[in-house]
């Protein structure tokens, strides 16, 4: 199974063929890899070149070690985020946020915990608010469970000429969440825009999140605007990228 002649370290040979058979379905989502023992007189390697071939899997992303358990092929995502109708009119009036219809699709009991503070926005918040630095804001810090465990981690910044005197700078917004109170105030959302990209995560996000060693994370930074153009909120998304898959979808122009 590996060729000693090739040039290539043994532990990269042996990890891509185990990224081969993971590909190809040999070893699903969830299905233990055979163990050192196996892979030694499989591979005819030793046990360092094996372990090190799982620390390099592991460090993919593309399998998860449990202590006295063994090795295992990382789970796939189990919450699909839909674009479609997550933030509308009509999910506010059910009082649906986007947590709650992920939750609705997904099969899981969503529960939350807010904080809500006040600070002067930094230059990043500035420019993607259009205020200027040092103008106070108002923060929202959610974090999101999934049937108890966390799965985003999402802080809300809003210009607080905005939310002053509303439930927004509340723990309990009220039915159809913060964005409702805001159209109730006269700020009629008219757009939404999303920045998604992709990292390792911090030692505080990976604690927060529970993650395993090499998981990365989706990050997602979603802008809503007035009817008139003007920002009214910054919401910075962190999803745990082996718990989610975003689907978009948008009509042929």
């Amino acid at each position: 199974m590996v060729d000693k002649t090739s040039g290539v370290p043994l532990h990269r040979q042996v990890a891509a063929d185990l990224r081969r058979r993971i590909t190809a379905g040999e070893y699903a989502a969830g299905d233990k890899l055979p163990s050192e023992r196996l892979m030694i007189e499989r591979y005819g390697v030793s046990r360092l070149t094996v372990r090190e071939a799982i620390g390099l899997l592991r460090t993919e992303g593309v399998v998860i070690a449990e202590h006295g358990r063994g090795v295992f092929v990382r789970p796939s995502a189990k919450i699909q985020r839909l674009s479609r109708s997550r933030l509308s009119r009509a999910a506010r009036a059910a009082d649906k946020s986007a947590f709650l219809a992920d939750a609705a699709t997904g099969g899981f009991t969503p529960s939350s915990s807010v904080h809500v503070r006040f600070e002067a926005a930094d230059e990043r918040t500035a420019t993607y608010l259009e205020v200027q630095p040092g103008e106070e804001v108002t923060v929202r810090d959610r974090v999101m469970r999934a049937d108890g465990q966390v799965v985003q981690l999402s802080v809300s910044r809003l210009p607080r000429t905005f939310t002053r005197g509303t439930k927004v700078e509340e723990v309990e917004t009220g039915p159809g969440g913060a964005y409702a109170r805001l159209e109730e105030a006269g700020h009629t959302i008219g757009r939404y825009a999303e920045h998604v990209g992709s990292r390792m995560p911090t030692p505080e996000e990976a604690s927060a999140l529970q993650l395993s060693q090499g998981t990365p994370i989706i990050t997602v930074t979603r802008v809503a605007y007035r009817e008139d153009d003007v920002p009214l909120e910054m919401n910075d998304m962190v999803l745990p990228a082996d718990r989610y898959e975003l689907s978009y979808e948008w009509a042929a122009e």
